[in-house]
């Protein structure tokens, strides 16, 4: 029985901001091969389009303890160019919440929620340094596919069909 639920929860939310810190900190080191400056963080969180993965065509949700504690995240969003296509972004398990299955059920409710906003395929991207996201998404029937939409900076893209 899992020990956390998994709801919508608005992007701009309470703890959000503090996650996403956690993970860009996390992929600059995992990626990045060091940890990234302050000034490099507050570049990145400006740029970063999360303000997409709301409605009305897209979702953030959020896995949290039964104590309310944040456990983790993934958005999605529709594509603009391919409206029947949704895009996984910014999933990310906190430490307290791995070994557990949270990331498979963060997954699977992403595509739950993709198929409610009329999405007949899901895609997302990753790094060859991720390879717990990229087994995940193997596990899960997702295939490595070209690049979509201008995501140059990662090195592996992956799509799956919704049934």
């Amino acid at each position: 029985m899992p020990t956390w639920t998994i709801k919508n929860e608005p992007v701009t939310g309470t703890g959000v901001d503090e996650v996403m810190r956690e993970y860009f900190t996390e992929m600059g080191r995992r990626v990045l091969g060091g940890p990234a400056t302050e000034a490099e963080l507050r570049a990145v969180l400006a740029e970063d389009p999360h303000q997409a993965l709301s409605p009305p065509d897209g979702e953030f949700l959020v896995a949290r303890s039964g104590e309310g504690e944040f456990l983790g995240c993934a958005g999605l969003r529709l594509l603009r160019d391919d409206p029947e296509t949704a895009e996984l972004k910014r999933m990310y398990v906190r430490p307290a919440g791995r070994g557990a299955g949270l990331g498979r059920s963060l997954l699977l409710a992403v595509e739950e929620s993709a198929k409610r906003l009329g999405a007949a395929r899901i895609v997302c991207e990753t790094n060859t340094q991720l390879t717990e996201a990229r087994a995940l998404y193997t596990r899960h029937d997702y295939e490595e596919t070209a690049p979509y939409e201008g995501h140059g900076k990662a090195d592996h893209w992956y799509a799956k069909v919704l049934s």
